[in-house]
């Protein structure tokens, strides 16, 4: 039995380049949980299964501009993620286990010398 992907994880990885939604080849090979080069691969090995318009290469210069959103958008991300973590109350400690005896203590009478 296969599982969804949230739609959430889906738009988040949708982006608009050319004027179209597109999804990068590592975003989808994540969300069909395999390498990129072997979705590349496959996609092209079956090419005539495909529409003409299913896949395209980036320019130098879409490539470069993408790098430089997707790496603010982790600080970001990572920012948010430390904001969080700093945030969230501390876990409290693990409670004793076991059984403890508490018995009052005995006082000895110390006989003088002789």
């Amino acid at each position: 039995m296969s599982t969804l992907a949230p739609a959430t994880r889906i738009e988040n990885a949708i982006l608009l380049l050319r004027g179209q939604k597109v999804l990068l080849d590592a975003d989808l090979a994540d969300l069909y949980s395999v390498e990129t080069k072997a979705l590349v691969r496959a996609v092209k090995r079956n090419a005539e299964r495909f529409p003409a318009d299913f896949m395209f290469q980036l320019t130098p210069e879409e490539v470069a501009r993408l790098r430089c959103q997707i790496g603010t958008s982790k600080q970001f991300r990572a920012m948010f993620e430390a904001i969080r973590e700093l945030a969230t109350p501390p876990e409290a400690p693990p409670k004793k286990i076991g059984f403890h005896v508490r018995e009052p203590r005995v006082t000895y009478r110390v006989r003088g010398r002789r």
